[in-house]
């Protein structure tokens, strides 16, 4: 296992037990008592835990693991979501991103869209509206995409713009389709995010959108992050992968929500 995803499994570790012990992760994880020592300093150094004798705790960020720490996680589930819900963006139509792993691979997916790069070089067939810096970035350059970014603070750990500037834009703007990404979705609570900073805006593009699609791995659904995004009614599709245990896809059908499975 590379540095990489031992730090994820790590921060992994901290979200679900709020502590990590260095015998037990070298058991886990295979890595020598030195080796899990040095990525617990790591970690510390970074803010995301406090090392403690034999292992460490969880600071509050464990609960929202950075990007660079998280896009390993389902990685494969993740593109084919990606690809899946891209092709329900509409030509000629608006969608909007929030941030998110899940979403990055979407915004991929949008930009490699041969139908939409097909059309005349000098029309825009799709616009895209995000409060996300890294979806833009994988966006930028496309003349057939036109871009639109919200104004707002940039939260260093999701790379999303959130706050009063934010919300103001999203408040002007009419969307065909959102493609939500979250930390959890279950049929009781709904749509969640382990960020309260986020929640408010990316609710405002719930309130935007015509249509809003969740984009999530089954390792989130049937969970409850801290803050609720929306109602699992005010979702007409979910896009997952085919680990979505059947009883939850039972659920979400019964309140009306199309699950699509890749």
């Amino acid at each position: 296992m590379d540095r990489h995803a031992r730090l994820a499994s790590l921060l992994e570790m901290l979200a679900q037990n709020g502590k990590v012990d260095v015998d037990q992760a070298v058991g886990q994880l295979g890595a020598s008592a030195a080796t899990i020592r040095r990525d617990l300093v790591y970690l510390d150094q970074q803010r995301l835990a406090t090392r403690t004798h034999g292992g460490a705790v969880a600071n509050s960020a464990a609960y929202d693991l950075p990007l660079r720490f998280k896009t390993q996680r389902a990685a494969d589930q993740k593109r084919g979501i990606g690809v899946r819900a891209a092709a329900l963006a509409p030509v000629g139509g608006v969608v909007a991103l929030n941030g998110g792993t899940t979403t990055l691979e979407v915004a991929r997916a949008i930009a490699a869209r041969a139908d939409l790069a097909s059309q005349d070089g000098a029309a825009q067939t799709l616009t895209v509206v995000t409060n996300a810096v890294n979806l833009a970035a994988e966006l930028l350059a496309r003349p057939y995409l036109k871009l639109v970014v919200t104004g707002g603070v940039v939260r260093q750990h999701s790379y999303e713009l959130f706050g009063p500037l934010a919300e103001r834009s999203i408040e002007s703007l009419s969307v065909d389709v959102l493609f939500l990404g979250v930390d959890g979705f279950d049929a009781g609570f709904g749509a969640s995010a382990h960020s309260d900073a986020e929640v408010s805006t990316n609710s405002l593009l719930v309130r935007a959108a015509a249509e809003v699609v969740a984009v999530a791995d089954s390792s989130k659904i049937g969970r409850r992050a801290f803050a609720q995004i929306c109602r699992a009614q005010d979702v007409a599709k979910l896009v997952t992968d085919q680990g979505i245990a059947p009883a939850a896809k039972t659920q979400f059908e019964a309140l009306g929500i199309e699950v699509i499975t890749v």
